[in-house]
């Protein structure tokens, strides 16, 4: 049997469904299916991905049969609609479009219009009676014809255009007439032919075949490859190619184009949320260059255009009627997109709309209060790396603003920057650690890097449904649109507020995407309030879980923070941290530079009462939970001044000479502090500090436990242990500190002595070291480094390049590497657990964070993670998807 290729839909059939979607992409599977359950949807048919793949797997050369299969669907449609393609008096016009699996909004190529040329274009003048809007139709495929699929600049022709607008005097696309139109099209032809050296193809088969080529070979452009990246969407999925009969938004004044959803996906309020236009094709809604009318007068402001509520009533009912239809259908958040034709209503798409984090978890709880879905798919519903949006600060309401201007609050958060006017600057400047804002009149698919380095978008133009807001909103992005108050000069590298000030490129600038006011400078941020609707979406969570979460502190304050966002624990306090307080470096390195052990000593009994404070603070803030401390860990040098003036400070401070403290400086330099003399190996070589350290964890649980009754069992955590016998010795160390201690106090306190598994050798030789450790905690960074060999100091050099390239799917200091340092994690937990079966498993590098790691994690058994306290949320809710995936 021939393989199928090609999927038609038109008259309440199609071969397709919902289900088809790997196969028919998304735009197709959902064409199919919104013609299937009755919608009025325009005939067409779907080019599968499967011939994407064929595509590129074969040198850009098509399957066989394809070209039959594309002819004998041509006539289905043709048959339907009443028309024939390419045909003088009665002429099928078609659009051609792109549809990915996954939502790719605006990063693929789509031409409107297709099948005009110097006599189709009179055919459509006789059918539409209107010989404006047959060339305004003409010139739009010329130009976008020429840009996708010839490689014309577009630019040249919308100069051409700008400059016809400055002759007639006129500002808007609208005001042009059928013979300015007419002239253009001739224009724009002369200057393709004169830039490209070829002719603009009058033939409409050529056209499609033209047309269908190109978007499948948008799929590899650098504003699709870099999106890809950015989500993580495989490049061997590929797209399909959606060929539709068109319907016409701008044949007059009972016509309109236009973009809802079903419910706001900036907050998710429940009710209809989009905008339209008048005598518009659809990419003038979603490019911003005529300013959109809102739908509904649900949250019509004074000044406002009129609503299409108003303005067209009965087509408003039935969108309304069909935003129902397809709630209930799909049981999610729809982003539709329609067009009216002289007063009929056509549904072009509809797909699970893009949201904020925000949105996401009220959509999420609110359906599942409606009886439209469960608790457990509301918890599948929101993806735990959208929950950063959250976790972060907003705008402090108290603190003084200069509110320079406002547009659309096209994505909430807040942001401030520098301004940057460019994407390739924007991302070069995020590279170099800065904070950007970019500003753009509009944006467009090929400002992806620049958006994505940016901290904020400010737009001069465009909607709510425009590029930079719904891109800003799948990336958490805080954005403000439509800005009208500025006029951006990018010549000048500037932009204008209302009242003639100017903000140049490198001035700081803050971004509510809440409110849409742009702010002069840097405000003040206050930390979130995790309640209400994200409350009762983390209940749920934390019913399906199984893995514990912990968090990385080091001080009580970041203790705090992480109880606050639902920590089960402390999973890593790092005890070095403490020692570079201002208060007690001094202290630190009078130890470092002592020459004996008594003067170590001298100098760590100074150090000794300001760790058991932390340490108190720290277990009161955690008031019982687990806190795992890990003993120093760096090498001694990092704690020594490196500049000649800071030197001789402290020779001076500590009464040696300054060439003495020099030497001994040199003396403990190391090439690799890496692989050098720090971790346990310190502790071996210099055991006072480890005794002092483990002295002040005793001493801290004991004193609460006694004076204030807590429940305490600190885990003391020993580091970089390659060889059994190191935690060995150590570990007798540790038992001998904490039982002293234990008996001054007079208290009863169990604790935990283990390790860090962050060395090959650690992981391999796990079954032994866990004779001497009560709890493993894998340190995912280290471990890293030593199995690829990375210095993640250093990494960053070229690991970009591998991730860009295809070398490496992830960063793996970002997301663990699964079938590398993955096994190692894998093997030491299974070895662990075959010697001391109770053993107590987790993770607390970086990778605690990061929700594909975290469902990893799930699956190997261990028993906690561990991440930094605002990723706690994040890690929590993955737990949860972990569970329910394999359900």
């Amino acid at each position: 049997m021939a393989a199928k290729y090609v999927y038609f839909f038109g008259d309440g059939k199609a071969e397709g469904s919902a289900e088809m979607k790997n196969l028919l992409g998304g735009k197709g599977a959902n064409l199919a299916e919104m013609t299937a359950i009755g919608l009025p949807v325009p005939a067409g048919f779907t080019i599968s991905t499967e011939v994407c793949t064929e595509f590129y797997k074969n040198d850009r050369q098509y399957p066989a049969g394809l070209t039959h299969e594309v002819a004998s669907n041509l006539k289905m449609v043709e048959d339907l609609m009443g028309k024939k393609f390419g045909d003088p008096a009665n002429p099928l016009l078609v659009s051609v479009r792109s549809g990915a699996r996954a939502s790719m909004p605006g990063m693929m190529d789509t031409i409107l219009n297709l099948g005009l040329n110097d006599t189709t274009v009179q055919g459509i003048i006789a059918q539409s009676g209107d010989e404006r809007f047959a060339y305004d139709a003409y010139r739009r495929f010329v130009q976008m014809y020429s840009d996708v699929v010839m490689g014309m600049d577009k630019e040249a022709l919308e100069h051409i255009l700008e400059h016809k607008k400055e002759d007639r005097g006129v500002r808007l696309d609208t005001d042009l007439t059928a013979e300015d139109w007419k002239e253009l099209v001739g224009k724009f032809k002369t200057k393709i032919r004169e830039t490209l050296g070829q002719e603009f193809p009058e033939d409409p088969q050529e056209q499609l075949w033209g047309a269908i080529g190109a978007v499948f070979g948008s799929w590899m452009n650098a504003r699709a490859i870099t999106y890809r990246r950015l989500n993580n969407i495989p490049a061997d999925w590929g797209t399909a190619v959606n060929v539709q009969s068109m319907v016409f938004g701008n044949m007059g004044n009972d016509c309109a184009t236009g973009v809802a959803f079903t419910r706001d996906p900036s907050t998710g309020e429940n009710y209809f949320y989009g905008e339209y236009l008048v005598n518009a094709q659809g990419e003038d809604v979603v490019a911003g260059i005529r300013t959109p009318q809102p739908i509904n007068k649900a949250k019509k402001k004074d000044g406002d255009l009129p609503a299409m509520e108003d303005v067209m009533p009965d087509c408003y009912q039935q969108l309304v009627n069909i935003r129902s239809i397809l709630e209930k259908h799909y049981k999610d958040m729809q982003d539709i997109e329609f067009t009216i034709e002289k007063g009929k209503l056509y549904m072009l798409q509809t797909r699970n709309g893009k949201r904020t984090a925000k949105a996401a978890i009220k959509i999420a709880v609110d359906m599942e209060k409606e009886g439209l879905i469960d608790e457990r798919t509301a918890v599948l519903r929101v993806a735990p790396s959208q929950l950063d949006q959250l976790l972060h600060p907003s705008l402090d309401p108290k603190a003084e603003k200069k509110v320079i201007a406002k547009g659309l609050p096209a994505s909430p958060g807040a942001a401030s920057g520098e301004v940057i006017f460019n994407a390739d600057e924007a991302e070069a400047a995020a590279k170099l650690g800065l904070k950007v804002i970019l500003v753009r009149v509009e944006t467009s698919p090929e400002d992806i890097h620049g958006m994505h380095a940016a901290q904020g978008i400010l737009t001069a133009r465009g909607g709510m449904t425009s590029h930079a807001a719904v891109v800003a909103r799948g990336m958490g992005k805080c954005c403000v649109a439509g800005c009208g108050d500025i006029k951006v000069n990018y010549a000048a590298n500037q932009f204008t507020d209302r009242n003639g000030n100017i903000v140049k490129k490198g001035d700081i600038i803050t971004l509510d995407g809440s409110t849409g006011e742009v702010i002069l400078g840097m405000v003040p941020t206050v930390s979130p309030e995790l309640t209400g609707d994200f409350g009762t979406l983390m209940e749920w969570v934390d019913r399906f879980r199984r893995l514990k979460v912990r968090a990385n502190a080091d001080n009580p304050h970041d203790s705090k923070v992480a109880r606050e966002f639902g920590a089960q624990g402390i999973g890593l306090c790092r005890t070095e941290h403490m020692f570079f307080e201002a208060d007690r470096i001094a202290a630190v390195r009078e130890m470092i530079l002592s020459e004996d052990l008594e003067g170590r000593q001298r100098a760590l009994a100074k150090i000794l009462p300001m760790q058991k404070g932390d340490f108190v603070g720290i277990f009161r803030e955690m008031k019982g939970l687990p806190v795992t401390i890990r003993l120093l860990d760096p090498p001694l040098h990092e704690f020594l001044p490196q500049e000649e003036k800071d030197i001789e400070s402290l020779a001076k401070t500590m009464g040696v000479s300054i060439q003495a403290l020099k030497s001994k400086v040199e003396f403990l330099h190391e090439f690799n502090p890496m692989l050098g003399h720090r971790g346990c190996r310190l502790g071996l070589t210099f055991p006072e500090i480890y005794d002092m350290q483990v002295q002040a964890i005793m001493e801290a649980a004991c004193e609460l436990v006694k004076d204030e009754g807590f429940t305490i069992v600190p885990e003391i955590m020993i580091p970089l242990v390659a060889v059994v016998d190191e935690l060995k010795r150590l570990r007798e160390n540790a038992i001998r500190i904490c039982e002293d201690v234990i008996a001054r106090y007079g208290v009863k306190v169990d604790y935990l002595i283990g390790t860090m598994i962050e060395l090959p050798r650690a992981a391999l030789t796990a079954d032994e070291i866990a004779t001497e450790a009560e709890f493993f905690s894998f340190g995912t960074n280290d471990l890293t480094q030593t199995t690829f060999g990375l210095s993640r100091d250093d990494a960053g050099k070229f690991l970009p390049f591998y991730v860009e390239t295809g070398l490496l799917e992830e960063d793996p200091f970002v997301s663990l590497d699964q079938n590398g340092v993955g096994l190692l994690v894998k093997m030491g937990c299974e070895k662990g657990r075959s010697t001391r079966p109770e053993i107590k498993l987790g993770i607390c590098g970086e990778h605690g964070g990061d929700p594909a790691s975290v469902i990893f994690c799930h699956k190997v058994g261990l028993d906690y993670v561990s991440c930094s306290p605002f990723r706690v949320p994040i890690a929590r809710l993955a737990a949860a998807h972990a569970v329910l995936m394999e359900q």
